[in-house]
């Protein structure tokens, strides 16, 4: 099966470098799967998780804004900040959470409104799913 080679970076780090099936990425218009020979995409990235499948594996990432350029060599991912969900601690899911309850609140439209609930939903799944 075909692969796309995917990194995902932030300022500080190179956080993921490899391949995968399939890459979904939060997109700032809704979320967008890139598999092996995409067309060429540049978008921007709201806050939200990118997941990465490969095989029988999914890897879910938190990410904090960014952009997403696929081309012929692959997706890169520049994000503003990158979460590992083992890596979220209870403060950390407090922030997140709170800054998406302000940003339900501040959404100048339906579709960023939308994203934002989603972006609640998925950070308080997270949270039970971590404490359990």
């Amino acid at each position: 099966m075909a692969e796309i080679n995917f990194e995902l970076v932030t300022p500080e780090a190179l956080v993921f470098a490899g391949t995968a099936d399939m890459v979904v990425v939060p997109g700032s218009e809704g979320d967008f799967g890139v598999l092996p020979q995409h067309a060429p995409l540049m978008s921007t990235v709201r806050p939200g998780f990118l997941e990465i499948h490969k095989g029988n594996t999914l890897e879910r990432i938190f990410i904090a804004g960014g952009f997403a350029d696929v081309n012929p060599a692959g997706l890169t991912v520049l994000a503003d900040e990158a979460i590992r969900p083992d890596d979220l601690d209870a403060a950390t899911f407090d922030r997140l959470i709170a800054a998406a309850e302000r940003d339900i609140a501040r959404a100048a439209g339906e579709i960023q409104a939308s994203n934002a609930r989603q972006r609640l939903a998925d950070l308080q799944f997270m949270r039970t799913q971590a404490r359990a």
